[in-house]
């Protein structure tokens, strides 16, 4: 199942626009800052700065997309069910980004908020490193 046959069911609640900015993201090799994204749609017609935030913002909530803090940039979601916590492997050298679920980091950090009476509204992991075609061992660094 594609990314976006996983996540149809939210995409019924988007305008024009954001479904654009969605098959941008959905079309993209890498992730894409909102400039990028801005000029891929410049192509049909004029789109504003505030237009692409705004469209990116809607599909954060929705699930469809997913901002990577560290890389100020955007990337569709790739698992439909695991909103709640994203954890991400990005590769230093070639740029890939890879979504990952698992769950025992999921049970740590919740384990980990509980004890300390903490409610979290959002948890993102970025890992960094080498992938397995950029690392030199193929494996770990």
């Amino acid at each position: 199942m594609t990314p976006a046959q996983s996540h149809s069911h939210a995409v019924e609640g988007l305008n024009d626009t954001q479904k654009r900015v969605h098959k941008i993201l959905l079309a993209a090799q890498n992730p894409l800052s909102a400039y990028e994204v801005l000029d891929k749609m410049r192509s049909k017609g004029a789109v504003t700065p505030p237009t692409v935030y705004r469209s990116l913002e809607r599909l954060i909530e929705k699930g469809l997309a997913h901002r990577l803090e560290s890389l100020n940039a955007y990337v569709a979601c790739k698992h439909p069910h695991h909103h709640d916590m994203a954890a991400f492997a990005i590769c230093e050298a070639c740029g890939l980004v890879t979504e990952f679920t698992d769950p025992q980091i999921d049970e740590r950090l919740t384990g980990w908020s509980d004890a300390h009476s903490f409610r979290p509204s959002k948890v993102t992991v970025e890992v960094r490193g080498l992938c397995g075609g950029c690392c030199p061992e193929r494996g770990r660094p």
